[in-house]
């Protein structure tokens, strides 16, 4: 709402200054007032065709024109010098009024089509070998820009575009962790668009352009929470479907600790993380981006069974690269032939001790291992012992992380959980307050509270509570090795930042040095 009164008010300030302008420029005041014919007469006077104006229609393209029409138009009033154009791009309606309001500054005429004029002539002396001509009209051209300036202009302009397509259309990523892995490797580099899900307006105002949440090197977050506005989306073009991968804010990441990762403060209270540091606050569009699989989305009931997800009773198409660890042990007198294992995927990367040299520990390892590696590894080693590795229940690392009503639930044996939508009502009991507290305080901002058995939420005493967005559930198809939903929960609509489209660049294991990916190159993201 407050981006929309901003929006609003600025208009009505816009339309009082061309108001005040139009006059100056040979045009009826009352003009600047009219939706629509106030923008027709702006591209005049610039130089531009009456239907010019009609590109102010087009999302996200209005901007640039807006921005380009408003310099224009203060160059038409003579006004060529860089803080009159920096005037005009950070708020037009301040630099119209100054203009209007100071009666030194008069119209010059159509700025396009006299700067066109003015290079006609020089065209003109060019063909024509008149270099003294040709010198004199350089020397007093105009519209002319010191080498510093063009450079400043073309800087600024190429980092407002760089920071305008990452913050609205399309961002670069690269996958840090192996959670995926398979589908999409550690070293993958994406092209994620934010417009797929409906476009998210920036809720944190103050920050550096092309940094996320940390300056690199110095140190520090890149951004100042205050200012800031509240959370807007754009109509989306599809919906996150089911089963596919998305990017996302990591949502328990709002209170921190930075050690060799990001921590919670939750984590760190429950021994998972290690605290180092003050303690970091963050808003949604700052937390930590994660990319997952959407294996539940909102209304969908969820159930883990030996590693198999069921949703809605019936049993997941499972991932081709799903993975799961295993406990692998060679005999004594076998090699490994690294080679080999390459051929089918099997790298250093795939150890749970990293990126290492395999089976160098008494010829046995742990290796995360999809279907097909598992029969490829078989194959090559049939006398090898194999045994995936069983998942202890951790109420620690499990959520909802309650001894209390869920003390069994592992990343194996999860559930049931019913992923919540728009509209829903949660009945409010202890154990419901166990799975859905977090969403109903900290996602949707709510006072809880209980007293004698009774709940209360903002003071108000209810048994239910009604769902304001829609959530989802994500998990990694690296089953034993990724920190997802089985780890800290839901993921809210909010949150959600886009669709991964394809991987643009890969290195193996994340390190040019090992070499190139290329046949991952220009592979869609959209995995099965």
């Amino acid at each position: 709402m407050e981006i929309l009164i901003f929006l609003i008010v600025s208009y009505i300030l816009l339309s009082i200054s061309l108001y005040m302008l139009f006059p100056k420029a040979g045009v009826d005041a009352i003009k600047g007032l009219i939706p629509g014919v106030n923008f027709i007469e702006w591209a005049k006077l610039i130089g531009r065709k009456p239907t010019y104006a009609l590109l102010l229609l087009i999302p996200i393209v209005n901007i640039f024109i807006f921005t380009g029409m408003a310099v224009d138009l203060v160059r038409s009033f003579g006004k060529l010098k860089f803080k009159h154009t920096a005037a005009a791009v950070i708020y037009a309606p301040a630099a119209f009024a100054k203009l209007a309001s100071n009666p030194k500054d008069k119209y010059l005429g159509p700025i396009l089509i006299d700067e066109a004029a003015y290079q006609e002539k020089i065209d003109i002396a060019q063909k024509g070998g008149d270099k003294y001509q040709l010198k004199k009209l350089y020397e007093n051209n105009p519209y002319k820009k010191s080498g510093g300036r063009e450079w400043v202009e073309s800087i600024v302009f190429a980092v407002f575009a760089a920071a305008f397509i990452r913050m609205f259309l399309i961002e670069a990523y690269v996958i840090p962790t192996p959670s995926m892995e398979g589908s999409l490797n550690v070293g993958d580099f994406l092209f994620v668009s934010k417009a797929h899900y409906g476009i998210r307006t920036p809720m944190t105002v103050a920050m550096l352009p092309l940094l996320h949440n940390r300056v690199p090197i110095l140190g520090g977050e890149s951004y100042f929470e205050s200012p800031s506005l509240p959370y807007y989306r754009l109509p989306a073009i599809e919906d996150v479907q089911r089963s596919q991968p998305f990017v996302f804010n990591w949502p328990v990441g709002d209170s921190i600790y930075l050690a060799e990762r990001s921590w919670t403060a939750d984590q760190v209270k429950r021994g998972v993380g290690s605290k180092r540091g003050k303690l970091i606050t963050r808003p949604i569009d700052k937390k930590d981006h994660y990319i997952k699989r959407a294996v539940g989305i909102a209304g969908d009931s969820l159930q883990i069974i030996d590693g198999l997800i069921y949703i809605n009773g019936e049993p997941e198409k499972v991932p081709k690269h799903r993975q799961f660890s295993y406990n692998v042990q060679l005999p004594p007198n076998v090699s490994v032939n690294q080679k080999r294992l390459d051929k089918i995927g099997i790298d250093y990367g795939d150890s749970a001790f990293g990126y290492k040299k395999l089976f160098v520990n008494n010829n046995s390892d742990i290796l995360f291992l999809d279907d097909e590696q598992l029969e490829g590894f078989k194959e090559m080693y049939p006398t090898a012992t194999i045994q995936r590795r069983k998942q202890a229940a951790d109420v620690n690392r499990v959520f909802p992380h309650s001894k209390e009503f869920f003390p069994d639930w592992t990343v194996d044996d999860f559930g049931p959980v019913y992923i919540p939508k728009k509209g829903d009502q949660i009945a409010l009991t202890p154990k419901n307050l166990t799975l859905y507290g977090r969403l109903i305080s900290v996602y949707e901002g709510n006072e809880i509270t209980v007293n004698n058995g009774r709940f209360s939420i903002n003071g108000e005493q209810t048994k239910k509570y009604t769902v304001k967005q829609d959530y989802f559930w994500a998990m990694g198809d690296n089953r034993h090795n990724s920190e997802d939903s089985r780890a800290w929960g839901f993921v809210p609509h909010d949150h959600i930042v886009g669709k991964p489209l394809f991987i643009w660049f890969s290195t193996k294991e994340g390190n040019i040095a090992n070499g190139i990916n290329w046949s991952r190159i220009f592979k869609s993201a959209s995995v099965d």
